[in-house]
């Protein structure tokens, strides 16, 4: 029995990363703000984002595994004006993104560990331990590793959700809130941006999926990698809900202001659910807080360099030996610079990170839907008629919502 188990969990991997990735900053800053700000009031968004976005990020792994290819091979097929265009999406987008998960895990850093309350020295600190993660272990370490990460997270965030739960006295309303306003609003482009990740992470997970399938010791097929990757997209919508859970009986209602610095937020975090649920439970705050937005950073940091290496070698038609390196200390550098500069920003960098992201999904939505429904996909691994009619719904939903955010700035 034990066994079997092990052997189920190995074979787990592109869907793990790809909730590693994405419960980071849309969950305990976004979600939690959701809660605190809203209540249950937009449990309806969260939900409805996972449904838009579901066919998009579950056509990476699906594309590849049947074609042997990732997503970025497909973009070249439709045109190199498609890569080119990706290329310089990500380029312009991935140091903010970085440097805003970063900043976060950083103030987490401070307020746990302690030494130095400086946000830019942490993030340092930070991003050179990942750097050794993924120097010393590239994927299957990284692989390994999330697991681990996922499975703490989510047992020390539904330990602190029960806890709450108990212990509240308020009377919850869960009904739901159609935010007005202009500040409203922009909070809910960004929850959206980022919830349950950008749509860009489909094509991570379909460079996942690709060194997933050279571990001869599993076979990783496409049945495996549709239900590998069900796997860590349910994950991200519980534990979405958890934190606006959280957020809701522990801190709506509460008169606190957050702070948009990252060693302040952080420190308002642990102390609102701290001060409310008891002081023995700083541990498991600190757990859920702490592994929530580092496996975050860690993925991201590996993620990029990934995707940029690939799209590089495909534009220039020549594969360069040490470029994963290149960007990889790249990013780490851009990284950092950006948080001399916005130390003090964390909330600024989020927004802005948030809105990109949602802003360019629709480019994302239609290149994936091109590719899994086109002539290089194997026909039985093509989307059935209700994937394709809740594809069209996403797609047309994205683009009506960013023209409609576009409009009333």
């Amino acid at each position: 029995m034990i066994s079997k188990k092990s052997n189920w969990l190995k074979k787990l991997g592109p869907g793990i990363l790809f909730a590693g990735a994405a419960i980071g900053v849309s969950h305990l800053v976004q979600s939690t703000r959701a809660g605190a700000d809203f209540g249950f009031g937009l449990v309806w968004a969260l939900v409805l984002i996972h449904i838009i976005k579901y066919p998009f990020f579950q056509f990476g792994p699906r594309y590849a595994t049947a074609t042997g290819e990732s997503l970025l091979d497909g973009y070249k097929r439709l045109g190199k004006g498609v890569l080119l265009a990706y290329f310089i999406l990500n380029l312009a987008t991935m140091f903010t993104i970085q440097a805003a998960v970063t900043v976060v895990t950083a103030g987490l850093a401070a307020n746990l560990f302690g030494v130095t309350t400086n946000p830019v020295i942490w993030s340092t600190i930070i991003t050179l331990i990942c750097l050794t993660i993924l120097i010393i272990g590239r994927y299957n370490l990284l692989d390994k590793l999330m697991k681990l990460i996922v499975i703490t997270l989510t047992l020390s965030t539904i330990i602190a959700l029960i806890v709450a739960a108990v212990n509240s006295t308020n009377t919850q309303s869960f009904v739901q809130i159609i935010p007005k306003g202009t500040v409203e609003v922009g909070f809910l482009i960004a929850f959206l941006g980022w919830m349950p990740a950008p749509l860009d992470v489909s094509i991570w997970q379909s460079l996942w999926a690709l060194e997933k399938q050279k571990d001869k010791s599993n076979e990783f097929t496409v049945k495996q990698a549709i239900f590998d990757f069900n796997i860590g997209f349910l994950s991200t919508i519980v534990l979405g809900i958890c934190f606006v859970a959280l957020g809701a009986i522990v801190m709506f209602n509460s008169g606190e202001t957050f702070s948009s610095g990252a060693v302040q937020f952080s420190e308002q975090l642990i102390t609102l659910y701290t001060k409310n649920l008891g002081p023995e439970m700083y541990i498991f705050i600190a757990a859920a807080a702490f592994t929530t937005m580092f496996s975050t950073t860690l993925t991201t940091l590996d993620a990029s360099p990934r995707a940029m290496t690939k799209a590089f070698d495909l534009l220039t038609d020549k594969s360069y030996k040490n470029m994963y390196w290149f960007w990889i200390s790249f990013l780490a550098i851009g990284t950092i610079s950006i948080l001399v500069f916005f130390k003090s920003e964390m909330g600024f960098l989020v927004k802005v990170a948030t809105i990109l992201s949602f802003l360019t999904a629709p480019f994302f939505a239609i290149m994936n839907y091109i590719l899994i429904s086109g002539k290089h996909t194997p026909e039985e691994w093509r989307p059935s008629i209700r994937l394709k009619i809740l594809s069209w719904f996403g797609i047309l939903f994205l683009i009506g919502f960013s023209t409609w955010y576009l409009s009333s700035l």
